[in-house]
C-alpha cells in the first residue's frame, strides 16, 4: 500500500462483528460481511503510512499468494470451528451447541485459537488465532528431552504456516507439524535410531533426517486432505524445523516460516532462508523494508501441499559458541519485527521481564505481536540453549552451509 492508499483516518469497526477491518478493505476479514470503500470513523488519529517505495519486478507466475483473495463472496471467510459442551472461560458456566455461552453468552475460544506445548522446562511454544483472522491456521508440534545444560539435551521445534488463500490449510498444517516432529523425534536419544558419532556426523544425519521429516509432513497433507486435494488452490502449509542436539543445532524449512539464532549478547542471526518473492528481491539488492512491503511480499516459491513440486527441506547447521535462545516462528511474529537483530533485541527485553521460561516469553512475544496489530496467525517456539563446556564440542566446527540448491534469482 502506498502513502497515497492510506485513509488519513482511523477504519470504522465493522456494524456486524466489530472488528477492525484492513485499510483500504471492503469486505471484514473476521465476518465476510461488507464495510463499504474504506470509511473511517470522524476525529480519531491518523493512520501511519508506509513510505513510498520504488517500483518493483512483476513477480513471476509459478508463485503460491499467502493471503486470500479479494473478493470474499466468492470465497467467503469460513466460520471458525463450533466449540460444544465445555466450560466457559469466562465464568464457568457451558458452552452450547452454538458456540456460546449459556450463562454469560459470551463466545466461547476455540482450542485450536490457542493453545501452548512444554515437553520441557527449557522448550516451549504457543501458537495463537492472532486478531483479524477468523480461524487459527497456524501450527506447532515439540519434543524434547535431557538437561540443557548438558549434551546429552535434544529438542526438536516445527512450525507450519497454513496458506490462508487455500481454504483448509489449518488440517494441511497441524498434520504437516506432527508428522515432522515424529521423524525428528526418532532420531533424538529416545527415539527409534538415535543419531550418534562426532558433530560432523551428527550434522549429516540431522540434515537427512530433516529432509524426512519435510518430505513426510507433505505425504501426510496428502492424506489428510483427501479430496480436497483435486482443487484449484489445495490445502497447503509452510515448513520450518530446527534440533537441539548436544552443542549443535540444524534448521530446515520450506517457505517463509522463519528459525533463529538469538545469543543472550552479540550479533542474532536468522539461520533460515525465506522462500519468498521478498526474499528474491532482497537478493536482487531491494532493501527490506521495500521488499517486506511490496506487493507480493509474502507470496512463497515453496510450500508443502498437493501441488508442491519441491517439500525437500533446504538446511543450515550451527554450533552456537555461547548460550541464548533458539526461537522457530510464523511470519505472524517476525511480519512485525523482521531483523534478526531487531528481534534479539525484543526477546532479550522480554525476558527481562519473564524472565528464562520459556512459555512465559512465548506467551509474551504473542502478546506483543497481538498488540502490534494481530493481522496474521502467531506461533512463536522456543528451546534455551546454554553453551557446553569445550570437551563436549571436541569436534567445534562453526558451520552456516545450507544443503540443497541456492535462493534462486529469476530472470525477469
Amino acid at each position: 500500500m502506498s502513502a497515497e492508499d492510506t485513509p488519513t483516518g482511523v477504519l470504522a469497526p465493522c456494524s456486524t462483528c466489530g472488528e477492525l477491518p484492513a485499510p483500504g478493505a471492503r469486505f471484514c476479514e473476521n465476518c465476510g460481511s461488507d464495510v463499504g470503500p474504506a470509511t473511517v470513523a470522524a476525529g480519531g488519529p491518523p493512520v501511519l503510512a508506509r513510505p513510498p517505495v520504488p517500483a518493483l519486478p512483476e513477480p513471476p507466475a509459478d508463485l503460491k499468494p499467502t493471503d486470500p483473495p479479494g473478493d470474499p463472496a466468492a470465497d467467503p471467510v469460513p466460520p471458525p470451528p463450533v466449540a460444544t459442551h465445555r466450560p466457559c472461560t469466562s465464568c464457568g458456566g457451558t458452552v452450547a451447541d452454538d458456540g456460546y455461552c449459556e450463562q454469560c453468552g459470551e463466545k466461547a475460544q476455540v482450542e485450536r485459537d490457542h493453545w501452548a506445548e512444554r515437553p520441557a522446562p527449557w522448550v516451549a511454544g504457543v501458537c495463537d488465532r492472532g486478531i483479524r483472522h477468523a480461524r487459527n491456521e497456524d501450527a506447532m508440534a515439540l519434543a524434547a528431552s535431557g538437561d540443557p545444560a548438558t549434551a546429552g539435551r535434544f529438542a526438536a521445534l516445527v512450525v507450519c504456516d497454513g496458506v490462508s488463500a487455500a481454504p483448509d490449510s489449518d488440517v494441511a498444517s497441524l498434520a504437516a507439524a506432527r508428522a515432522a516432529r515424529d521423524v525428528l523425534a526418532s532420531g533424538g536419544p529416545d527415539g527409534a535410531t538415535p543419531v550418534t558419532g562426532d558433530v560432523t556426523e551428527r550434522i549429516r544425519a540431522w540434515q537427512a533426517l530433516m529432509v524426512a521429516a519435510s518430505t513426510t509432513a507433505n505425504d501426510a497433507v496428502l492424506v489428510a486432505v483427501g479430496d480436497k486435494a483435486e482443487r484449484a488452490e489445495p490445502p497447503s502449509c509452510t515448513f520450518v524445523a530446527a534440533v537441539v542436539d548436544g552443542p549443535l543445532i540444524v534448521a530446515g524449512w520450506v517457505g517463509d516460516s522463519r528459525a533463529y539464532w538469538i545469543p543472550d549478547a552479540g550479533t542474532a542471526r536468522q539461520l533460515s532462508v525465506d522462500d519468498s518473492w521478498a526474499h528474491e528481491l532482497m537478493a536482487m539488492g531491494t532493501p527490506r523494508h521495500v521488499a517486506e512491503n511490496s506487493p507480493q511480499a509474502h507470496a512463497i516459491t515453496r510450500w508443502l501441499g498437493p501441488d508442491s513440486t519441491d517439500p525437500a527441506a533446504r538446511c543450515a547447521p550451527t554450533v552456537p559458541d555461547s548460550s541464548g535462545w533458539l526461537l522457530v516462528c510464523s511470519d505472524g511474529l517476525w511480519n512485525y519485527c523482521s531483523a534478526a537483530d531487531d528481534l534479539a533485541d525484543l526477546v532479550r527485553s522480554t525476558e527481562a521481564t519473564t524472565g528464562r521460561e520459556p512459555r512465559a516469553l512465548a506467551t509474551e512475544l504473542v502478546r506483543w505481536a497481538n498488540a502490534q496489530g494481530g493481522r496474521d496467525n502467531i506461533t512463536a517456539t522456543l528451546a534455551r540453549f546454554e553453551a557446553l563446556p569445550a570437551s563436549a564440542t571436541s569436534d567445534n566446527l562453526h558451520t552456516d552451509a545450507v544443503t540443497g540448491d541456492e535462493p534462486a534469482t529469476r530472470a525477469l
